[in-house]
């Protein structure tokens, strides 16, 4: 068969790329036509992101394909979660998107318990509770001035957001609408009378579309800037980690996943949510995956905290590689200092070396002072939260993983994986690293009838793409006491 063309635009906290998938009936090969820096621009206060330079790059991604001429059938686009912009009658943003990181929505839990409680939001959403869900931005947005909602016609997350500047068609896709605990876990409708409860209005939302959802074609005004094509967008699993789970290369049912990156989503997939007492105390969540299955997982702090100390350090005058600072992490003694990578100093921009120094002060343990042992109790304090949340899982699942799957960026780092494998004690398949894009292109072919479903996509992930396999190699006791004083930290 000929190959079947397409194109993923993968969007990042950090940075953004489009990548070519052609796939000729067995497996899938990837070529990146284009990258591009994502950063968040700070005015008056207010951290937003740049949807309109990282729309302009989409549309260099496009141009590219055209000019190779490489004849792709579909587009298909995926970013991070909770974020959005809300647009006024005329299709017209009123701002510039909010990053997540923004400061505007410290404290905005107790301020929205005063209109429903959080046990009834878990209830209802079943997802973790997180300052920066989208649920909380709007009740920011709404407290900062109540006439918003007025104003604002609809609601879209940035992936449908992106999607409507090339077709005009406003839709909200369900993987990436369930992050932000506004979706009706149960249903997979939106959570309206919640909603309502808490004063966000019904006409913000349209219908809830699967991944696979046809958008039609390019506006004639984009054709314009980016030459002619055919290429059909379409909604595919538009949260990141949901194409990146698509990805994880397994005909397991039971299986657990690392999706590593900025942050680490680790989790497995259910067929339905998991709702209960204990779910809701260990913070687990149950976001939409592709083909109406269910991520059950937790957020963790992830690479972030490697990537905030190394602009740290730049500013500083001191340009480390991370090849350099994983070197100098090796040399240092082992667990030596812990940290919790969701305590709430780390969740914003800033000094964030010296913020694990005054975690490791406050707590009564060794003060890391060079970069190497900074960069050592991250990766160590990174092992160590995969083991507890690992635990957390297969003790409300009644199973034990075999093998933890890592996929996505995070998988260029052997060391953590490593580490991953000797804290839990289990073996640590890694790969693919272009995960979210492969999930991306895979949801394509099954939307095109090239691929039947979502194990066929995973045989063929599986049959494209090598991994790297990791086994525990270090003394269980030693890993076991470090353990017991990271879990005595929080």
């Amino acid at each position: 068969m000929t190959d079947m063309k397409m194109l993923a635009i993968d969007l990042g906290a950090s940075s953004g790329r489009g990548i070519v998938g052609s796939f000729n009936g067995e497996k899938l090969s990837l070529c990146e036509n284009h990258r591009f820096s994502n950063d968040p621009v700070i005015t008056n206060g207010r951290m937003y992101w740049d949807i309109l330079r990282i729309f302009h790059e989409i549309k260099q991604s496009i141009t590219k394909t055209v000019i190779a001429g490489e004849g792709i059938r579909s587009i298909g686009i995926d970013t991070w979660g909770v974020d959005y912009a809300l647009l006024d009658r005329n299709g017209r943003m009123l701002a510039n998107p909010t990053h997540y990181r923004d400061r505007r929505t410290v404290g905005i839990v107790d301020y929205a318990s005063d209109k429903l409680s959080m046990e009834q939001l878990y209830a209802t959403c079943g997802i973790q509770c997180l300052e920066f869900n989208t649920v909380f931005q709007l009740l920011a947005d709404l407290r900062e001035d109540p006439s918003v909602f007025d104003r604002a016609s609809r609601m879209l997350n940035i992936p449908d957001l992106l999607n409507y500047f090339l077709t005009g068609k406003m839709a909200n896709e369900y993987t990436v609408l369930s992050t932000g605990a506004l979706l009706d876990a149960k249903t997979r409708g939106i959570a309206f009378e919640m909603l309502e409860q808490m004063g966000i209005p019904r006409h913000l939302f349209g219908d809830v579309v699967s991944p696979g959802t046809r958008l039609g074609k390019l506006l004639p005004q984009v054709l314009e800037e980016t030459g002619k094509t055919d290429a059909e967008v379409m909604t595919v699993a538009s949260h990141d980690t949901a194409s990146a789970v698509l990805a994880v290369p397994t005909q397991e049912k039971d299986f657990i996943y690392i999706s590593s990156g900025t942050w680490s989503l680790m989790g497995t997939e259910l067929s339905e949510p998991l709702i209960n007492a204990e779910s809701e105390r260990l913070n687990l969540t149950n976001e939409g995956g592709a083909m109406n299955t269910v991520r059950f997982l937790k957020n963790i702090m992830g690479l972030w905290l490697i990537q905030e100390s190394r602009r740290q350090w730049r500013r500083e005058g001191n340009e480390y590689s991370f090849a350099q600072m994983e070197a100098w992490a090796k040399e240092c003694k082992p667990l030596q200092c812990f940290i919790d990578p969701d305590d709430a100093s780390f969740a914003t921009p800033g000094n964030m070396p010296e913020r694990i120094r005054e975690f490791c002060r406050r707590t009564g343990q060794h003060v890391p002072e060079s970069v190497g042992e900074v960069v050592r109790c991250i990766y160590e304090s990174l092992a160590l939260k995969y083991r507890k949340t690992a635990e957390s899982i297969e003790e409300l699942m009644g199973k034990q993983a075999k093998v933890i799957h890592v996929v996505g960026g995070g998988t260029k780092d052997g060391f953590l994986s490593q580490m991953t494998a000797d804290a839990c004690g289990v073996p640590v398949a890694a790969g693919p690293e272009e995960a979210t894009a492969i999930g991306n292109l895979m949801m394509q072919t099954i939307a095109a009838g090239e691929v039947a479903d979502l194990a066929e996509a995973r045989q063929v992930v599986a049959a494209s793409f090598a991994l790297k396999h990791y086994e525990p190699t270090s003394d269980r006791g030693v890993w076991d006491e470090a353990y017991g004083k990271f879990c005595a930290l929080y």
